[in-house]
């Protein structure tokens, strides 16, 4: 998904990371009051564990409460992964995201990188909490994936029994006119119908309990004992003056949507 924007247009080809922009970032983020650092990419993560690193060094001075690490997780069950993980957990990394589309290993082995062993999801699960890490499930709803109110009650289940901290699920966005064509192509074919993403919403809005609706309207539920986040992927409110995300590139650029090259602030 990835893929779909960004990628070219916005400088991710840059291997130097202009430090001065970041920490000039860092500190609009701290003077607005920001609570938590997302660590993402146009790829996986994890490939550059060094990087990562370093991001984290340089994030240190700011003191931020919360920070995250966005990953599909296929590198961090193997062995050479303890010590980085060990780092990251001393310098402040707080929770680790997992993107998934299913909770059975199996069906996200469909969609993974071919050629590559997809991590047991339970034992992973376990192995990041020994570390110290908060995990959330970041699962995107696709068609015959997680696409019924049935299937988002046993994703629940499955994130309530492995003591998952935090779950949100978002349904598979689709971006006209992308970059890649191809994978443009395949979300419009796995994505839910309106009518399955209606379903869901209203099964959720019935069944569980709402505890919070945030700024950007995600909404924040809770299911049989589990907290399920409800949102989207949009960042432009186009009858908002609210910037709900400040994204930081390599290159230095500092924007807050990463599908428009005139969302730009540095």
């Amino acid at each position: 998904i990835s893929k779909m924007t960004g990628k070219k247009k916005m400088g991710f080809q840059i291997q130097n990371i202009n430090w001065t922009n970041f920490h000039k970032a860092c500190r609009l983020a701290q003077v607005n009051n920001v609570s938590t650092v997302l660590i993402t990419g146009k790829g996986e993560t994890t490939l550059y564990p060094q990087q990562l690193t370093d991001y984290l060094v340089h994030l240190k001075r700011f003191d931020f409460p919360l920070i995250e690490l966005q990953t599909n997780g296929l590198v961090l069950g193997e062995d050479k992964m303890n010590d980085y993980l060990r780092k990251w957990h001393s310098l402040g990394l707080n929770t680790i995201a997992i993107s998934i589309a299913h909770y059975s290993s199996d069906r996200n082995k469909e969609i993974s990188t071919p050629n590559r062993e997809y991590p047991d999801l339970e034992r992973l699960i376990k192995k990041l909490h020994a570390f110290g890490f908060s995990i959330r499930l970041s699962c995107v709803l696709m068609n015959k994936f997680i696409d019924s109110p049935k299937e988002i009650e046993k994703l629940a289940e499955f994130a309530n029994k492995n003591k998952v901290e935090q779950l949100t699920v978002r349904k598979l966005g689709v971006v006209k006119d992308a970059e890649n064509r191809d994978i443009e192509e395949w979300c419009g074919k796995h994505a839910l119908s309106n009518s399955q993403a209606v379903k869901i919403k209203n099964y959720l809005e019935k069944n569980a309990r709402k505890l919070m609706t945030l700024s950007h309207g995600a909404v924040i539920f809770e299911l049989n004992g589990q907290n399920i986040c409800l949102t989207d992927c949009e960042m432009v409110r186009p009858n908002s003056d609210e910037i709900r995300t400040l994204i930081f590139f390599p290159d230095g650029h500092l924007r807050w949507n990463w599908e428009f090259g005139g969302a730009i602030l540095l």
